[in-house]
């Protein structure tokens, strides 16, 4: 079993090479032209516009802070590193962040936005088919835009949420609560890492704590399963304390 202590954590993931980053670029560049594609569908529609509107991008802030922190308790909480292609790529960059926090200051643009931009690629596609002759047509696609909008640079987010001097509008973002902030993520990192895992404005991790919804549905997992939350997690800290008492 690899020892906590010694794992690498400069890049996000194993194996990235020139064609990773080409096509991490790529999806980038795609998923920006496809949000700025709908917006200009809205813009044609801009006489049609109500004040739904803002109530569509209200709630998909809200949901993209909650899919981040779901995503987020999935890959701490549940599978293993050695998963294929998940493993790798998913659940050892979440989990590596824990032991080597600050090292997810040392990844490019590319490397932190990337998975999340081809993530939201199939939404974006998906986007094409809502018709907007009705007025739920505008308020699915006001959602959908916005929440994408906002769940592709949650990994950005969360680097600058790292950062002890971000930009001075990323700050001014911070201090508004409108993004995460330096101060609400490091509730994530005191051990056991354990709770506040929403990381793209962090406004939903005091509702979900007072009602111990990731506590609630661990339980119900095992329950239905009988897998223990964090397991291997669990098995790593144990080898480690076994290496260590047995040293002289």
């Amino acid at each position: 079993m690899q020892r906590v202590g010694n794992r690498q954590a400069s890049r996000r993931h194993d194996g990235s090479g020139p064609l990773t980053f080409w096509f991490e670029t790529l999806c980038i560049v795609t998923a920006v032209a496809a949000i700025l594609a709908h917006l200009y569908r809205l813009w044609q529609h801009r006489h049609d516009l109500s004040l739904w509107m803002l109530a569509a991008i209200l709630l998909a802030w809200l949901a993209a802070d909650f899919v981040s922190g779901l995503v987020h308790w999935l890959a701490d909480t549940w599978g293993s590193e050695a998963f294929p292609i998940l493993g790798p790529r998913f659940i050892k960059p979440f989990r590596v962040h824990h032991v080597t926090p600050n090292s997810f200051l040392e990844c490019n643009l590319v490397d932190t936005n990337g998975d999340t931009s081809l993530v939201a690629l199939p939404v974006l596609t998906a986007l094409w088919m809502i018709p907007l002759s009705h007025p739920m047509g505008l308020f699915s696609l006001t959602f959908g835009v916005a929440f994408c909008a906002m769940a592709i640079p949650t990994n950005q987010i969360h680097q600058w949420a790292h950062m002890r001097r971000p930009p001075g509008w990323v700050r001014w973002l911070q201090r508004r609560g409108l993004i995460l902030s330096h101060r609400e993520h490091a509730r994530h990192h005191a051990l056991p890492h354990e709770g506040h895992y929403c990381i793209t404005t962090g406004f939903c991790n005091q509702w979900l704590e007072k009602i111990k919804f990731f506590r609630c549905l661990e339980a119900i997992v095992t329950r239905l399963t009988g897998v223990r939350p964090r397991l291997e997690e669990e098995q790593s800290r144990s080898y480690v304390r076994t290496v260590a008492s047995r040293q002289p």
